[in-house]
């Protein structure tokens, strides 16, 4: 067992403090519900991170989910050096988001057109800003727990890491902000129905994570989303999918191709940057071609279409779009949840998957929102993360995020994983 974190960690981590707010420049990343200071990385490759000490870990966070295919896969990183020699940043139309436009609208067959962002904050914000453009109306309905990006209005009863916030919102977002947001319990048609019973007529939008990943993976009930492709359809109000998390991860299509639904709007991020910051937005011509310059809707950005990030981005999807790209990753993924759910039987573990993703959530039942996530055993999951970071295991940083299976990951090291799980149960729940 290693001592987790190094020397060097706690020394860089401390003169971080200094200059940047609580270290880091995104809270979960402090560690602050595991109870130590995170270890610092130099480098990754693969599905291997290596920290300033010299430590390795196999990684299940994959940079919170952009990695499909591992850290620094050769063929993303030849495309990106040679898109760098040739200039990075322009201001000006580049190919390669034209190419990337092309790529995202084959594989998600609901959106004809798409506008390329900075992050999925962006793009959640502009394609709310356009729902109510087009629908003329103010109201945007979300879910408790489901996390849309710090965007003012969104972060009422958000989750990821404004979860482990005292409020579990944020000081500096006036009450006029989010008078326009109503948040309900995820899994809830009754609650809905009663929603649009007394707002139905002003609800520009229905946003949700069709299967939310940043509360833990919590799986929608059956027909949960159906009812809300049919009641927003009624109402005359959108349907936004947040697939900033779940496109390109849980099917080629995202959750729309899982599920079948056609999303008014879809907020795409992480995996189409392969690795540096790009998000993205798109839906219907007709709604589309209100942002300016055709529309009156305005939106911008500097970095918009970055062509180091959209050339990532297309090298990314070029690799999920081989045969066995998808097979290969499910079969792997499959083999090791079985195996887990063995390993959890004698304990108050229960785990929830989805594709690629999963959570081992420190409760009996799987939760099916985010109340139900708050039940959990934080002091527990926090100890089992502390034995499994000390063995060389890197999963996402809280009980309320997803942890990512990649195209990099093999076998034996997942086998290797399974072992430290269940020694680390061990350790956790003591006979």
């Amino acid at each position: 067992m290693t001592h987790i974190p190094g020397v060097n960690s706690q020394k860089i981590f401390n003169e971080t403090i200094e200059y940047i707010p609580g270290g880091v420049n995104s809270p979960v990343r402090s560690f602050k519900s595991i109870g130590i200071t995170p270890p610092v990385f130099k480098s990754a490759k693969g599905s291997i991170m290596t920290d300033v000490d010299g430590n390795q870990y196999i990684d299940f966070c994959a940079s919170w989910g952009v990695f499909m295919a591992g850290h620094a896969n050769d063929e993303i990183e030849a495309g990106v050096i040679e898109r760098i020699k040739l200039g990075t940043s322009f201001g000006a139309p580049t190919h390669e988001e034209t190419l990337l436009a092309q790529k995202i609208i084959a594989m998600v067959p609901t959106l004809e057109m798409v506008r390329f962002v900075s992050s999925g904050t962006e793009a959640v914000m502009s394609a709310l800003r356009l729902a109510r453009a087009f629908t003329g109306r103010p109201y945007i309905l979300k879910f408790d727990g489901c996390y849309h990006g710090h965007v003012d209005y969104l972060l009422a009863s958000a989750g990821s890491g404004v979860a482990e916030t005292e409020h579990g919102s944020s000081p500096g977002v006036p009450t006029d902000f989010t008078k326009y947001t109503l948040s309900i319990p995820f899994n809830r048609k009754d609650l809905v129905e009663k929603v649009f019973e007394s707002h139905g007529s002003l609800i520009a939008a229905v946003i949700v994570e069709p299967v939310p990943a940043n509360m833990g993976v919590v799986f929608p009930d059956k027909g949960f989303l159906q009812f809300l492709r049919g009641i927003t359809s009624k109402f005359g109000s959108l349907l936004v999918f947040d697939e900033v998390i779940t496109g390109f991860r849980v099917a080629p299509g995202g959750a729309q191709q899982l599920f079948n639904i056609t999303p008014d709007l879809t907020t795409l991020g992480k995996i189409i940057g392969g690795g540096f910051p790009a998000g993205a937005f798109g839906g219907s011509k007709e709604i589309m071609s209100l942002l300016a310059p055709v529309g009156n809707v305005y939106q911008a950005g500097t970095l918009s279409g970055n062509p180091v990030a959209m050339t990532a981005g297309l090298r990314t999807l070029e690799i999920l779009q081989r045969s066995y790209f998808y097979e290969e990753l499910f079969e792997k993924a499959q083999r090791f949840y079985s195996e887990l759910n063995q390993i959890i039987q004698p304990y108050p573990v229960s785990l929830a998957t989805c594709g690629s993703m999963f959570t081992l959530f420190f409760r009996n039942n799987k939760p099916g929102n985010f109340s139900e996530v708050h039940e959990c055993a934080m002091d527990k999951f926090a100890a089992f993360y502390r034995f499994m970071l000390q063995n060389g295991v890197y999963l996402s940083p809280s009980q309320y995020e997803a942890s990512f299976i990649t195209g990099a990951h093999t076998n034996s090291q997942l086998d290797k994983v399974l072992d430290v799980i269940r020694r680390g149960l061990g350790h956790v729940f003591p006979h």
